[in-house]
């Protein structure tokens, strides 16, 4: 065996789930990859174009090509929604809980009187009837408004005002004061406070910092998220490092899940830098686990910008075949997403999407994985492949489809 390599293009789905008529009606046609290719029929990828991505999406006006050699499946959501933190989690075997839907003016109360005990300065920034909470003058509290509303919050500052480890503090007596599946703790250096605070808006039952929006992410971005639930002892990771096998996690990945024995490279948003890290990683070892995340193409369909998107495409197929020219025979690579989000549906949240399934395997070619029911199935599949206990949940893909006769 060698290296098992997942490289996760967030947001980039292949057509709304099935389900999507009873559970999301707002992603009703939602097919962020489709879409793109229909978008720029004269652009190329030339290495996804390789590994089959047209064979899932079969755009005929793009100038992608099927590729008969390939090896492809789609993927579905198994989680509720089309969460990038519970799709990573479910990918490293996590068996998906059903979320906590709680919006934040829910827990407001709670959460103020724990920061206030705790000797912060709090105050309530409100939006008509509903408010966030302003702390210490430069963290702002708040429903998540890009992912699943009411089941996230966000604890984001600039970070001209505040150190992140401080920060870190914050969110911690946050997250030990409410039930929803996430809370995310991040800030940027920003040119002033004001901007997180002008970047209050409201959505339903939800208020938060629009993030895009006020730009946080730009400069100097810092980002840790805090899950509930979750068992990391059953996924991935762990059960690799039980038998000796290290896992390495770059990008947004490497902020979502816990890899307390392998290698983290947290805190990266540059599509190139992420793909040139990961590249060094896996040309200086010749076994492990290596699982990268490119999150520029998620956001750019927050910002329903499809040209961004593409864009990052672009780079990402580069990177990719930049790692492809250093794989051996006995390496793997899985080319995939967590959820869409498709830039032209019209709200800058994710979509509900099948997820593409391309696999890389020197000698084979040809191989239809079909329909998958979890993309716990990857974790599977990694697990299988070195030897390790199974996580709890999915099935592998590497015995049935005799990938490694």
């Amino acid at each position: 065996m060698g290296r098992f390599i997942v490289i996760v293009l967030d947001g980039f789905g292949v057509g709304a789930m099935d389900d999507v008529h009873e559970s999301r009606t707002k992603d009703i046609g939602a097919n962020t990859a489709y879409k793109l290719l229909a978008s720029y029929p004269n652009r190329d990828l030339p290495t996804l174009a390789l590994l089959g991505l047209n064979n899932v999406v079969d755009c005929n006006v793009s100038r992608l090509k099927q590729n008969p050699n390939a090896n492809t499946g789609t993927i579905n959501l198994k989680h509720q929604g089309c969460d990038t933190f519970a799709g990573h989690q479910e990918l490293m075997g996590t068996l998906p809980k059903l979320p906590r839907v709680n919006p934040f003016h829910n827990s407001i109360d709670t959460i103020q009187e724990s920061l206030e005990e705790a000797g912060y300065f709090v105050e309530r920034v409100k939006r008509g009837e509903l408010a966030v909470l302003l702390v210490e003058q430069c963290v702002v509290i708040g429903d998540n408004l890009e992912a699943e509303l009411g089941e996230v919050y966000n604890v984001a500052a600039d970070l001209n005002r505040i150190e992140f480890d401080s920060l870190l503090n914050i969110g911690r007596i946050v997250r030990a004061n409410n039930d929803v599946a996430r809370n995310i703790v991040f800030g940027g250096r920003l040119d002033a406070t004001e901007q997180l605070i002008d970047s209050i808006e409201v959505r339903g039952e939800c208020i938060g910092v629009n993030a895009p929006k006020s730009k946080v992410y730009e400069r100097g971005f810092q980002v840790a998220h805090l899950g509930y639930g979750v068992n990391h002892l059953v996924q991935v990771p762990h059960l690799l490092a039980n038998v000796d096998c290290e896992t390495v996690l770059v990008g947004k990945v490497a902020d979502i899940v816990e890899n307390n024995h392998g290698v983290s490279f947290k805190g990266l948003v540059d599509t190139e830098q992420i793909l040139s890290i990961a590249y060094q990683e896996i040309d200086k070892r010749k076994h492990g686990f290596i699982c990268i995340n490119v999150q520029e193409t998620d956001l750019s369909g927050h910002r329903q910008d499809p040209d961004s998107y593409w864009k990052v495409l672009e780079k990402s197929d580069v990177g990719i075949a930049k790692i492809m020219q250093v794989m051996n025979d006995e390496d793997v690579l899985v080319v995939t997403a967590d959820h869409g989000n498709d830039p032209y549906i019209g709200h800058g949240q994710h979509t509900r999407e099948k997820v593409p399934l391309l696999v890389h395997k020197n000698g084979i070619n040809g191989v239809c994985f079909s329909e998958r029911a979890t993309l716990a199935d990857i974790g599977a599949s990694v697990a299988e492949y070195f030897g390790a206990d199974l996580p709890e949940s999915g099935e592998s893909f590497i015995e049935p489809l005799k990938l490694f006769d």
